[in-house]
């Protein structure tokens, strides 16, 4: 069996995991350019991890221009097989309250100006997104949030805003009311995405701060109100993540979805066709199927 390596996204308010063995901020070089920030590697009970700060420690990037394909890249380049992705969202459903935890099994992808894939021109490749998120992951963080006392709810669709605005009172109706969606937030695309081209497995842990704007009695977004339910929401963070290498173990069978073979008949371009350079780019996030050994 291979071995597990949990990669952590933080989110807003989570900048590092705390109590890792042999803990050490390393930089990772991409073809995709620079990821976020340095990702801290150690083990935790055993197990190795990887935690990269999404927005960087001390938040300097905005949402809209993460590099979404850096950071995914980094975290297969380092080893990493299961990702879980930590976000602040709000929330569409007065059941889903600020403190509460959702764990996201479908996306509604509203981003616009995001690079979506590694492949392209020169090696077209098409996976499949209908289950975007890791069934057998996304259960281990129930588990886990469970087991940290944190109230959670199964399921949920994300939907995936542009930002770096919060939405209007009429779109945050719009996606309530007529599009299912159960929270909203600015991260979690591209970045699922990308992370199944890469064949890796991921879980959407968003964290509910507030109602967005349609509740009635909460009105707009405050973004002080936000940043006093991020830091309870950031303790309870770590404390999921703290009991996920007991749910998951060191050793790795292979994922039962599938989620470690998506590219297996994802790549359309004949192999005479192909382009060299973007091949290079391509060593880690597909160097199994394309027969490349990450650098």
């Amino acid at each position: 069996m291979a071995e597990t390596m949990i990669g952590v996204i933080g989110g807003s308010g989570i900048y590092e995991i705390a109590g890792l063995d042999g803990a050490d901020w390393v930089t990772v070089d991409t073809p995709w350019g620079a990821p976020s920030d340095q990702v801290l590697t150690g083990r935790l009970n055993g197990v190795a991890m990887a935690f990269l700060p999404r927005h960087g420690r001390g938040h300097v990037h905005a949402p809209n221009s993460l590099p979404y394909r850096a950071n995914i890249d980094a975290l297969k380049r380092l080893g990493v097989t299961d990702v879980i992705a930590v976000s602040a969202c709000g929330s569409f459903r007065d059941e889903m309250a600020p403190g509460d935890f959702v764990i996201v099994d479908q996306f509604i992808d509203r981003t616009t100006a995001r690079e979506r894939s590694f492949f392209g021109s020169g090696c077209v490749a098409h996976v499949s997104l209908a289950h975007p998120t890791c069934a057998r992951l996304s259960e281990a963080c129930v588990q886990a949030a469970r087991d940290a006392g944190v109230r959670v709810h199964d399921h949920g669709t994300y939907l995936a805003m542009e930002g770096p605005q919060f939405s209007t009172l009429a779109e945050s109706r719009i996606y309530r009311e007529h599009w299912g969606a159960d929270v909203i937030g600015m991260t979690n695309m591209p970045e699922a995405r990308l992370a199944r081209e890469a064949e890796l497995c991921y879980a959407a842990v968003a964290m509910v701060t507030d109602y967005d704007s349609w509740h009635p009695e909460h009105g707009a977004v405050d973004v002080s109100a936000i940043v006093a339910t991020l830091a309870g929401n950031a303790d309870r963070g770590r404390a999921l993540v703290g009991r996920l290498p007991g749910l998951l173990g060191a050793a790795r069978a292979p994922c039962p979805q599938g989620c470690d073979h998506a590219l297996d008949h994802a790549l359309m371009t004949a192999p005479e066709r192909r382009d060299p350079a973007l091949l290079a780019r391509l060593d880690a996030v597909a160097g199994r199927v394309l027969g490349t050994v990450p650098g």
